[in-house]
């Protein structure tokens, strides 16, 4: 790997922490050095405190915070010499030891300390850096890791055996540091955890950190175990979405709550479920006990999730016996599933939570297959894995975690999603914990949000391939269907039915009635494997219970919507499947109430545009949030009961009531 300092860059850091933040920025970029809130850096500095006198302060990275985008406030400070003094002790708990660190920060609004701290601050040199390397753990995530380390780094590094994160680790680290390391040691290896690195300056630590990575690769490379040759592939099963909205409704009902399940198919995904040795590769541990707690001990070989549940019940009753303390099961599902036929599948409590259950399996499989190349690769002991997984810090965070949002781990379709009500129910659906996918037939759609829990698509709904593909790339990547919200639809230029021809006709119908047909015919095996069951919401329209002269096409595909609806509530009330529409009017913020519209029909009845917009017995403007809102409603638990009803959102409507 080549180093990213720039003097240039660094000139924008000032002081020392300043340097830290850039330096631990620099390390944050490389996946394959840290992933997602993993790896540790910190910088001893000397402050003034409250009396004046000089103190030595540990600024080592808080809990919460990722390396590639920390700021000066994610470094929590503490008093250099008592947390030093901990490592002296024979024992301590590792709640004890959170709650010792606390007692020495110097700011009560610093984030919590990483537990790693203790082992930062007896490493006697200013800047630390902590990274878990793929070429490291690649190197020595083998039976003969410990060998390989001393033989390639020499008096350069200390090698310390694998020792659980927490107190018992900082403690081996300081006799480990104090009997081996020598004038020229820049750094440790940590066997199953990762590496370190040291020096007087951000730069020297970032940079020996780099060069003892470089030199791992070196050696893999000339192993031939760095690049490693593509498998053969076999083809995947296609359709998709029939057999992963069903695997993800098993995951979900082991997991006890909606599950999100990301599909990989890339080459290397499906090169690795394929291989004839899968079923032994696959079954082997995390590479380091840090990842234990994001994807589970071993992954699922296959789509047996009840073979998995019962496998790990068997392995939570185990070793839960020898526990001091009584411990609470997590859910039994599986976070990895490997299947020569879908490829690597992830599944989290959110989009975010299955990306990096993804990432981090990604780079599991790279270590995997080199240290495999290497001669076999070996990770911790089952016992190791379950103390990490069921670690009482864990316990403690599970204990006081709060409810999730209502939709977590769902999935919606929005459809006519990119502006006006439907980008609306988006920006609402997703504040509510969901992952949303958005189709619309302007591209724009597919960049207005960067956010791992919205998918936007371009797509032509009233093209029957084009919804099949959206559904199966939506599948692909969040699993399934909870939701569906039918929003797309056209109004054409007021026209009189003795001038209405059939072109414009038939374009309506098409839109407004073909094109949603369509879509809940496709979505509907998806909806019945729903984990809460399926929803429908149809945005309908104030024309069909009223409508307006003019509006004939407009507003005859509007009923003909909302008759289907209501046969569809009665055909699918069988499956849980609620349907319920949505009868908006006025709703004044979407497209085709542009300024010029509005001015024109307020001066046609003689009043301002404010009171245009508020013609309606509430008096008071809808908008389209007011519509997403109650979309988001209907969808909720409060309407569990609710089928094949239509609720008018229109401030109230003389006509209608």
């Amino acid at each position: 790997m080549q180093s990213l300092w720039s003097d240039q860059e660094a000139v924008g850091f000032q002081g020392d922490l300043g340097l830290r933040v850039y330096s631990s920025r620099l390390l944050g970029r490389d996946p394959t050095l840290v992933l997602h809130g993993g790896g540790n850096t910190s910088v001893k500095l000397v402050e003034l405190n409250l009396h004046g006198e000089p103190e030595d302060i540990l600024y080592v990275k808080g809990s919460g915070w990722d390396l590639e985008t920390i700021e000066s406030a994610g470094f929590a400070p503490l008093r250099l010499a008592p947390v030093r003094r901990l490592a002296e002790l024979v024992s301590l708990s590792d709640p004890a030891m959170v709650n010792a660190l606390r007692t020495q920060m110097t700011r009560a609004d610093a984030p919590a300390p990483s537990v790693e701290s203790i082992l930062h601050a007896v490493i006697p040199h200013r800047y630390v850096d902590h990274t878990h390397a793929d070429a490291v753990l690649a190197l020595t995530d083998t039976a003969q890791g410990a060998e390989s380390a001393r033989e390639l780094y020499g008096d350069e590094v200390v090698v310390i055996p694998y020792v659980m994160p927490g107190f018992a680790l900082a403690r081996a680290c300081a006799e480990a540091y104090a009997a081996q390391a020598g004038p020229r040691t820049i750094g440790m290896v940590l066997l199953q955890h990762g590496v370190f690195s040291f020096g007087d300056t951000a730069r020297e630590s970032y940079e020996r950190m780099v060069a003892l990575v470089s030199r791992a690769e070196d050696r893999l490379r000339a192993r031939r175990a760095w690049d490693l040759p593509p498998e053969p592939l076999a083809p995947p099963v296609t359709p998709l979405r029939g057999p992963l909205a069903a695997l993800r409704s098993r995951v979900s009902k082991a997991a006890g709550r909606p599950m999100i399940l990301r599909t990989d198919q890339d080459p290397k995904s499906l090169g690795f479920a394929q291989r004839q040795d899968i079923a032994k590769l696959s079954q082997e541990g995390p590479m380091t006990p840090d990842h234990v707690i994001r994807t589970k001990c071993v992954p699922l070989l296959g789509d047996d999730v009840d073979a998995y549940v019962a496998a790990y019940q068997a392995y939570f009753v185990e070793h839960s016996a020898r526990c001091a303390e009584p411990v609470t099961m997590l859910d039994p599902a599986p976070r990895v599933i490997v299947d020569p036929r879908l490829g690597i599948c992830s599944a989290g409590v959110s989009a975010r939570d299955a990306d990096i259950v993804a990432d981090i399996y990604s780079h599991t499989v790279d270590t995997i297959l080199r240290a495999t190349a290497l001669g076999g690769y070996r990770a911790l002991p089952e016992a190791d894995l379950f103390d990490m997984e069921y670690w009482d810090l864990e316990q403690a965070k599970l204990r006081g975690a709060g409810a999730p949002p209502v939709f977590q781990g769902e999935v919606a379709l929005v459809t006519g999603a990119a502006s006006g009500i439907g980008r609306a129910c988006v920006d609402t659906l997703l504040a509510r914990g969901a992952a949303v996918v958005g189709l619309d037939r302007n591209p724009d759609i597919r960049g207005h949000h960067s956010r791992p829990d919205l998918l936007g698509l371009h797509c032509d709904v009233t093209e029957e391939a084009a919804v099949s593909a959206a559904l199966e790339s939506a599948v692909l990547r969040f699993g399934g269907l909870d939701m569906l919200v039918l929003n797309a639809g056209v109004f054409p230029p007021s026209t009189p039915v003795a001038a209405l021809d059939m072109t414009t006709w038939r374009a309506v119908m098409r839109v407004n009635l073909d094109a949603n047909l369509s879509l809940m015919r496709e979505a509907y095996p998806l909806l019945k494997l729903a984990p809460r069951s399926g929803r429908v919401v149809i945005i309908g329209s104030k024309n069909v219970p009223a409508p307006g002269p003019g509006a004939a096409a407009y507003s005859a595909s509007k009923a003909a919507l909302n008759q289907l609806a209501r046969v569809v509530a009665l055909e699918w009330g069988g499956d849980g499947i609620r349907v319920n529409t949505l009868h908006p009017n006025a709703v004044f913020d979407t497209g085709i109430w542009t300024g010029d519209v509005l001015e024109a029909r307020a001066a046609h009845y003689g009043i301002s545009v404010e009171q245009y917009q508020r013609r309606n017995v509430l008096g008071r403007p809808v908008t389209s949030r007011d519509v997403a809102e109650l979309v988001a409603e209907l969808c909720g638990p409060r309407f569990a009961c609710t089928t094949g009803a239509q609720v008018p959102v229109d401030g109230g409507n003389e006509r209608v009531i």
